[in-house]
């Protein structure tokens, strides 16, 4: 990393003078605990600061766009909202209500759009909540905000800074659309990632509807993480990764399961292998050995036998619940039928257990602490499965009850390859331990997004039917914050665990589960965990093993952006 003077002496002077203003820095609950120059609040780690983000819409629906000056020291070139900064050490703007971030906001459109602040001073500023993210633009500069979104509803001309601004436009909805999925004449060009949680969290359910826009104010402080731009792709370190560790543990799981020589139930274990997928949990092992310091090849065995576990879970979930698409295949007992499919079932179990015990790598001692960790880990996933079969014929069951059996039924496994994976690398007992809180707390992570995509995702990308949740009757946390709530929820209560229904009915049940704030809840607690995970990576020593840890900590949020 470079020295923050050495860095400034590269960059226009206008843009290096600006880095002296006084940013406010924040706690996680945005109040006030002090003040450092803009250089240090974006230098090297950084500081979390006080930000803000106008979003300005025209009479015509359309909504003005800026690209950055190719000037700027951070962010160059790409493209964001119409107007972006923060508010600064001053009288009318270090205010601890929301007129401090309008003064500034009014100051910096002048700056960079030209519109003057006597024509700002009688524009309706309408406040959508904020947001918390970091996202860094290369070694050297990062951002670290708490973001307050203002929303502006005018027709107004603009008269650019050219050493703020390289272009503006006025985009309509479906050129918005594609910006927003860097599609067409987009696909090249890079746009900011807190513009595209802007979109995400405060615009795309409403947009371009002005009323119901400024009407779905949000009160909690959105956490989103950490963000990447698109010249460094979300999880980019994580996907060359699984790359490099995918065809290793897929050639041991199929030569694993080419023990079963009875055709029809070889066929039946391999079927879901057929389907892709990352083989998260079957690399997780590996990832933790390489992050921890000593990896060998009995993680690919590990993480062999964790995968084959997992699916034979799968394979019986999906019996359980009568799911008839996994992965976007037909599931094995529709492939196949019920029966074949228990006993595929079973003997992936065996084969799970069977090819640890003849591995080379593994030793005695450590083999004896796998088989213990991997059977405790067998017996919590049916005991979580038994909970939720229970669950469905309850009239309640608490927030505490669902995270308790997911723990079990999703959480474990994660849990258990992260534990395994610091055993098989001998790490010290307080590691194994940090380890298994990540994994567990990455695992409900998954869970509770798992439960987010599947009301807010559609049939062909969740690879099983959108919505089978709420078909179902399953108590998730979404469900269960719902019947809690005191709002009237009658389009919800119609449709869950009555079975199939049309669209229009199912759309109506998750518009209510919106209207109820459960959609958000879950988010929140789903990012709690996320916290939770991303702390116990900061007890290990930072190394870029470590990194692709953190990035697939993120990638549970980008599941479901």
């Amino acid at each position: 990393m470079s020295d923050a003077s050495e860095q400034l002496g590269k960059h226009d002077p206008a843009q290096s003078e600006m880095m002296e203003e006084m940013c406010l820095l924040v706690d996680k609950e945005d109040n006030v605990i002090g003040t450092k120059s803009k250089l240090e609040c974006h230098f090297a780690e950084g500081h979390r600061h006080r930000a803000f983000s106008v979003v300005i819409m025209n009479n015509n629906g359309e909504m003005l766009v800026q690209q950055r000056s190719k000037e700027k020291i951070t962010f160059p070139g790409v493209w964001a909202n119409a107007c972006c900064s923060h508010p600064l050490n001053v009288s009318n703007e270090n205010t601890s209500d929301s007129e401090g971030v309008i003064n500034a906001a009014r100051r910096k459109l002048e700056h960079e759009l030209g519109i003057l602040m006597s024509e700002t001073e009688n524009w309706d500023f309408n406040f959508l909540g904020r947001f918390e993210y970091q996202c860094r633009w290369d070694d050297d500069w990062i951002e670290k905000e708490i973001d307050h979104i203002l929303f502006v509803k005018c027709d107004v001309e603009t008269n650019i800074n050219k050493n703020e601004i390289e272009e503006v436009k006025w985009i309509g909805e479906e050129e918005l659309l594609e910006m927003m999925k860097r599609e067409g004449k987009w696909s090249n060009e890079y746009i900011a990632p807190w513009f595209i949680m802007i979109w995400k969290h405060f615009l795309k359910e409403y947009y371009p509807n002005f009323s119901q826009i400024i009407n779905s104010k949000k009160t909690e402080i959105i956490d989103c993480g950490q963000l990447y731009l698109d010249k460094e792709k979300p999880g980019s370190g994580l996907m060359e990764a699984l790359k490099e560790h995918k065809s290793k543990v897929e050639e041991e799981i199929m030569f694993s399961l080419s023990k079963m020589e009875q055709k029809r139930l070889h066929g039946a274990m391999t079927h879901l292998f057929t389907g892709g997928g990352k083989r998260l949990r079957a690399i997780l092992p590996r990832l933790v050995g390489e992050a921890i310091g000593s990896a060998n090849d009995g993680h690919y065995t590990l993480g062999a036998c964790i995968e084959i576990i997992h699916n034979f879970t799968l394979v019986h979930d999906d019996i359980i619940d009568q799911d008839p698409i996994r992965r976007g295949l037909d599931a094995v007992h529709v492939a196949y039928d019920d029966a074949t499919a228990i006993n595929a079932g079973d003997a992936m179990l065996a084969v799970g257990f069977e090819i640890l015990a003849e591995s080379s790598e593994i030793s005695g001692d450590n083999l004896r602490y796998l088989v213990r960790a991997i059977g405790e880990m067998v017996r919590r996933v049916a005991e979580g499965q038994q909970e939720d079969i229970e669950f469905e014929n309850r009239d309640l069951v608490s927030e505490e009850e669902y995270i308790a059996m997911i723990a079990g039924k999703t959480s474990a496994m994660f849990e258990t390859c992260a534990r395994t994976g610091a055993i098989l690398s001998d790490a010290s007992p307080e590691i194994v331990s940090n380890m298994a809180k990540w994994g567990l707390n990455l695992g409900l992570c998954f869970q509770l997004m798992d439960d987010l995509i599947d009301i807010t995702g559609d049939t062909k990308t969740l690879g099983k039917p959108a919505g089978s949740d709420i078909i179902q009757g399953k108590r998730t946390l979404i469900a269960i914050h719902a019947m809690d709530s005191s709002m009237d929820i009658p389009n919800f209560k119609n449709v869950f665990g009555n079975g199939p229904c049309d669209e229009k009915d199912l759309e109506a049940a998750i518009n209510d589960l919106r209207k109820s704030g459960s959609i958000e809840y879950a988010k929140k607690r789903a990012m709690y965990h996320h916290s939770i995970a991303h702390e116990c990576l900061n007890y290990l020593e930072n190394n870029s093993e470590v990194d692709v840890l953190r990035e697939l900590t993120d990638f549970q949020l980008i599941r479901i952006s």
